[in-house]
């Protein structure tokens, strides 16, 4: 076979045929490995900076170095570039861009619709129910904060259907003035309604209307001299003049988000203040993934285009620094929201008051997370010499294996890294086909299933973390001879003297030496924290597993009886207990039961 031998990538030559339109532009190195994507509204100009213009700053150059191949895709506006753009980055995460780590999707105040007595819940995913959805907060705790409030200030429900249909008493909830009980009929549909709509208005942010009915409504009650219910409703209104004044804020628009950005030390946090409707939501601080050098405005303008293009946007963007194309981001937001959305940096009066306050949050996140995170370099800088590496390990992995008396078998496997655990890499697996309780063959079990992968060309740890002595350690040993990976150190993890924190024993698999690194040990730390989410994640695969497994109906087993037959014979004998003590025939007085059918979910309830 003739060798074709690969050429430089001419930057300067693949410029020069460029157009000026408006588009998108990436990268890839000589493994086909994306390197960038860019956007640019005069992809001639923007491209050529890369090529013409010596010499750039050291991310740059390094990036540069190792482009093979580029590809462009153009738009018609740059608008269309900047959305492209902000997906391939989302999908794709290229090595050299800055990318938002932040999938979780948020969470909303649900009210239901189409009931006399509707409920508020706290709701995450599919806005698909009948009814309204009143948020996104920036966390769950302002969520059950929220709701929290809503229970004393309005008393409408937020227990489950389900609940609420099979009441035949107030609940507890009731009797500490937390509820009206509907469920009971102890208020009127109307009454509750007004409740309801009171409670709508209020996470609207119309709290001042809502205080102006009820004083309207206690100035009656008084006049037809109904005391008492004159005096609940001075009450809801002084709770409602007392949160009003903890949370509006004099001179935040209706709808308004406050970003500010810290950069040191290679990373990055962005911190976001939300206010809705004059109502301070909180805050929220991320931590985007960047590149050497990256700077302020740069993470600024990404973290804009990923954050907002995918959530409601509000109408006016307050942000610490200028970021570059600010026209072109404020007019696709604005397209995006279906209504103007401005994009504001010089400010004054309360609102650089708020920003002040974000810049603050985001310099105190981002010192918490450096110092968290040089300790956590220390301890594998520490380890290093522990273990008499030739290099600081950059990936760790532990298993661990977890059940009760042999059921539901979970064996887990956690990585960590210098940046912390990898929890996109955990995994879990199910072990079967071995006697129960035999922790040596459901290790493995899971190792062999592992380290196949990496036989195919998956990651290799650095250090395979053991949850045990000799004997697990043993067992891994085999499963790496079996399979034929080498380089992977081996230590196995046995506890202590007493099983007491800090006084665990390293087993070096290939010498099989034991090590005390002692309570004081950075290493050790490092390696007690890895075992012990090794530990948790496989505790709680367990559980669920375990759960699934008793929550599941013997008649499952049985073939012909699917879904509607088993909840037609669940319903007719009060569980499985009353189908157990059914008879033939019983059985077969349920609705598509046959006599066949019968006999076979008889025999396989009495084996």
């Amino acid at each position: 076979m003739e060798h074709t031998e690969s050429h430089p990538f001419d930057g300067k030559a693949f410029v020069r045929h460029l157009t000026t339109s408006p588009g998108v532009y990436r990268y890839f190195d000589a493994e086909d490995e994306l390197l960038y994507v860019g956007k640019a509204a005069n992809l001639k100009k923007r491209v050529g900076n890369y090529f013409l213009k010596p010499p750039m700053d050291p991310r740059i150059a390094s990036m540069v170095s190792q482009i093979a191949r580029a590809e462009v895709t153009l738009t018609r506006t740059a608008g269309e570039a900047l959305l492209l753009e902000s997906q391939l980055i989302k999908s794709l995460k290229p090595r050299y861009n800055i990318v938002l780590r932040d999938d979780k999707s948020y969470p909303y105040i649900y009210l239901s619709g189409g009931e006399d007595y509707p409920r508020l819940a706290f709701h995450r995913g599919a806005k698909s129910g009948p009814g309204r959805y009143f948020g996104p907060y920036p966390s769950t705790f302002a969520v059950r904060e929220s709701l929290g409030l809503m229970q004393k200030l309005f008393k409408v429900r937020q227990c489950e259907d389900s609940y609420f249909r099979n009441r035949s008493r107030p609940c507890l909830q009731h009797q500490i003035g937390r509820c009206s009980a509907p469920c009971v009929k102890l208020i009127e549909v109307d009454d509750y309604r007004s409740d309801v709509r009171h409670a709508e208005m209020f996470l609207e942010g119309r709290s001042s209307a809502v205080i102006d009915e009820l004083a309207g409504s206690m100035e009656k009650a008084s006049a037809a001299l109904n005391f008492e219910r004159a005096a609940t409703l001075r009450d809801q209104v002084a709770a409602l003049r007392k949160l009003q004044a903890q949370h509006f804020v004099q001179g935040a628009s209706a709808d308004m988000d406050v970003i500010a950005c810290c950069l040191e030390g290679g990373m990055a946090c962005v911190s976001v203040l939300f206010f809705r409707n004059g109502v301070s939501l909180g805050s929220r601080d991320f931590f985007p993934s960047l590149p050497t050098d990256a700077s302020v405005s740069d993470v600024l303008s990404q973290f804009i285009a990923q954050y907002y293009l995918e959530r409601q946007v509000p109408r006016e963007l307050v942000l610490s620094d200028p970021v570059e194309d600010v026209d072109v981001l404020a007019g696709v937001l604005s397209e995006h929201a279906g209504y103007a959305v401005s994009i504001k940096t010089s400010v004054r009066g309360e609102r650089a008051r708020f920003l002040e306050m974000a810049q603050r949050n985001a310099s105190a996140a981002l010192t918490s997370r450096l110092a968290s995170r040089h300790t956590l370099l220390a301890r594998f800088d520490d380890l290093q010499k522990v273990l008499e590496l030739d290099a600081t390990p950059r990936r760790i992995e532990c298993f661990d294996i977890s059940h009760t008396r042999g059921e539901a078998t979970v064996a887990s496997c956690v990585v960590f890294g210098p940046e912390g655990p990898e929890k996109s890499h955990y995994r879990r697996f199910n072990i079967s086909g071995i006697t129960p309780g035999d922790d040596y063959a459901a290790m493995h079990q899971a190792l062999t299933r592992r380290f196949k992968k990496v036989v195919e060309g998956g990651a290799k740890p650095d250090i395979l973390l053991i949850d045990g002595g000799t004997g697990q350690v043993a067992q891994a040993m085999d499963v790496l001879r079996e399979l034929g990976v080498e380089g992977v150190r081996m230590v196995g993890v046995a506890k202590g003297p007493g099983r007491r924190a800090g006084e665990e024993t390293l087993v070096l698999a290939e010498s099989g030496r034991t090590l005390h690194p002692g309570t004081s040990s950075p290493a050790l730390h490092l390696v007690a924290a890895v075992r012990d989410e090794a530990h948790r994640f496989a505790i709680s695969g367990h559980r669920r597993r375990r759960e699934a497994a008793r929550e599941r109906s013997t008649l499952e087993d049985v073939a012909g009886v699917g879904a509607r037959r088993r909840a037609a014979l669940l319903k007719a004998f009060g569980g499985l207990a009353g189908v157990e003590a059914a008879g033939v025939e019983e059985l077969m007085s349920v609705k598509g039961i046959d006599r066949g059918l019968a006999e076979r979910i008889y025999a396989m309830l009495h084996p």
